[in-house]
């Protein structure tokens, strides 16, 4: 039975929203047809039937607008949100609604408050606007104006939303071009066109919470920009196709702002990295580097590196015996990448399942962190099987499509990039060096005196801002409410004269690992409120955590409150936290899962951290 199948089979019995966990394994693999198909019945399903079912389900809130007709995104964008597990509750406005509902601070659109807002741009916002007849100077015109409104609209969003909104790029038609008989007019117009889709993409960089996505690339997949009858008839003013890879960039989106990107980076070997078994082949015989397969596998391997320059961790699990491996990185003339692009380089005869599970208990990452890619079915197979949550990405035969199909699904892609990323490799080599440090003591009070641990604690800088957002978009396990920030919302906490937003750094014998956490204060009257509390898994078990709520304690008694406050909202990932509070001193929770210290017995930190706390706003 086909997955589309299935779920018809279960949406017509009624047993779909109790059945909802199987939507993802029975989506995951579709894309095209089959995908927009199974986006079309799953969207005829009521969002709260499931989450009745299965409360825990992560949802996302999307408000679909525009200038066209925006309905058909949404059974596209439907499934492609639930390939990545995610439930959709979309908003859906009006017909060429979207400047009513992003100038008006008091519209249904900012009342609903969604997560994500979606504006759907086409080139009839600018060809509406021609006189007939026209010339490049009524479409420069034309251009400039709606440019305008749109950067006014946002930043009224920026000014009013708490969310994300998203916009496109207007792609030139073809069709407008050749109405001008001239090439230097057509020149012209697309020099005209190209500034003001310039123009909306600096707009990401005037606002936090704008994104926009170019469509050029999209296109450039050979999707059609429209479809000539609907872009009459019923003013669907982009194709099906178009809206469908746009659908799957969105769903990337989405999956950052549910806190699911992904961390690490697993390649097998043989076939993957290179043509040819080693075992078999020899150095000498493996294929990279130049001519036919071997220069496809060398450009796969580039594009391997970039990935791991910009903060993801390369790792690679083969069935081979290590000492062949170490000589194919160092020895090969045409191999790209080294041992050194490696957090760890994993080969023996075990089931590459088990290899995986080792490096993510040794990097203290969670299995929803790790991509896995292999050309072998076999391989892909069985680590589905056994490792459900590990992203699996299985390549085909023709090494040219490698790069193709690691990217397709954007895994790791991220709002912005922090300093923090480009140093990751260096930190998790340094964690990787405190795991064997750690085995060469019997006792671990012994291991923490020795390691060193210091601790700074301070009000978040202007410069932390992106960091501090990337961490509550991307630490699952110690978040305690797991509520996402986006840079605006940690800048809009800075000046709050009432909240106190702190950032966690941390550092030992092997190195400084950087801004690892944050603290989320406020204080109302004689309370502190704990909003938040997160911290990178990288540091667990330390003492940082305990060290951080103790100098919180005492400083919110010194400065004469009475109690402190903390919330813990469980998750299916953050249940390690779950006594948290209470094995810092704090009683509860109350009905309203709130924890309480009367600051009368503040547990001290550990001894062997080094706290130095500074602490400003309504803190000092």
């Amino acid at each position: 039975m086909t997955s589309g199948s299935e779920l018809l089979r279960l949406l017509r019995s009624g047993a779909l929203p109790d059945r909802y966990p199987l939507v993802r394994e029975l989506v995951g693999d579709l894309s095209g047809d089959k995908l927009a198909h199974a986006g079309r019945l799953l969207s005829t399903l009521d969002p709260d039937e499931v989450l009745r079912a299965h409360p825990g389900t992560p949802t996302t809130h999307i408000a679909i607008t525009g200038h066209g007709l925006v309905a058909p995104l949404v059974p596209t964008l439907t499934g492609e949100l639930a390939r990545h597990g995610l439930l959709l509750r979309s908003r859906l406005s009006d017909f060429d609604g979207y400047i009513a509902d992003l100038a008006d601070p008091d519209s249904g659109l900012y009342a609903a408050g969604p997560d994500l807002t979606v504006c759907l741009l086409d080139p009839a916002v600018i060809t509406d606007d021609l006189p007939v007849p026209w010339n490049v100077a009524d479409a420069e015109k034309a251009l400039d104006e709606r440019m305008t409104v749109v950067e006014g609209l946002a930043a009224r969003f920026a000014a009013t939303a708490r969310g994300t909104l998203l916009l496109n790029t207007i792609p030139l038609p073809r069709r407008l071009t050749t109405q001008l008989l001239d090439h230097r007019s057509r020149a012209r117009l697309g020099v005209a066109w190209r500034e003001a889709n310039a123009r909306l993409l600096r707009l990401a960089e005037r606002h936090p919470p704008v994104l926009v996505i170019d469509l050029d690339p999209l296109l450039a997949e050979g999707v059609p920009l429209t479809d000539e009858r609907l872009d009459a008839y019923a003013g669907a003013h982009l194709s099906a196709e178009l809206l469908a890879v746009y659908a799957r960039e969105i769903g990337h989106v989405a999956r950052q702002l549910a806190g699911q990107t992904r961390k690490v980076l697993v390649l097998d070997l043989d076939e993957t990295l290179w043509g040819g078994i080693l075992g078999d082949d020899g150095v000498e015989g493996i294929q990279v580097g130049e001519g036919g397969r071997g220069a496809a596998f060398a450009a796969f391997q580039r594009v391997v590196k970039q990935i791991g320059a910009q903060g993801v961790l390369l790792a690679a699990v083969s069935k081979n015996d290590p000492e062949p491996v170490r000589r194919a990185f160092a020895e090969h003339p045409g191999m790209v990448l080294r041992e050194d692009d490696f957090v760890r380089i994993s080969a023996s005869w075990r089931p590459k399942h088990e290899s995986i599970a080792a490096l993510a208990g040794a990097l203290n990452l969670g299995m929803d962190s790790m991509v896995f890619v292999d050309d072998s079915a076999y391989e892909c197979g069985l680590v589905r099987r056994e490792l459900p949550t590990v992203a699996v990405v299985q390549l085909g035969e023709e090494p040219a499509a490698h790069a193709g199909r690691l990217l397709r699904d954007g895994w790791f892609d991220t709002r912005e990039l922090t300093g923090e990323d480009h140093t990751r490799l260096d930190k998790y080599r340094q964690e990787l060096g405190r795991q064997d440090f750690l085995d060469s003591f019997t006792s671990i009070d012994d291991y923490l005196r020795e390691l060193g641990v210091v601790v700074r604690l301070g009000p978040v800088t202007e410069t932390e801002v992106p960091r501090v957002a990337q961490l509550s978009l991307r630490t699952n396990q110690f978040n305690l409410t797991t509520e996402r920030l986006q840079p605006s919302d940690v800048h809009a906490l800075r000046t709050d004269r009432d909240a106190l937003p702190l950032a966690v750094h941390a550092a030992d014998r092997f190195g400084d690992n950087g801004l690892v956490g944050a603290l989320f204060l406020r204080r109302d009257g004689a309370r502190v409120r704990i909003d938040n509390f997160l911290l990178s898994c990288r540091v667990f078990g330390r003492g940082i955590e305990q060290a951080c709520l103790s100098a919180v304690l005492r400083r919110a008694r010194d400065t004469g409150a009475a109690e402190v406050l903390g919330r813990y909202r469980p998750t299916a990932k953050n249940q390690k936290v779950a006594r948290f509070y209470p094995r810092c001193g704090f009683a509860g929770p109350d009905e309203d899962g709130i924890f309480r210290h009367d600051l009368t017995d503040i547990v001290p930190p550990p001894g062997h951290v080094n706290l130095i706390e500074t602490f400003g706003g309504p803190l000092s």
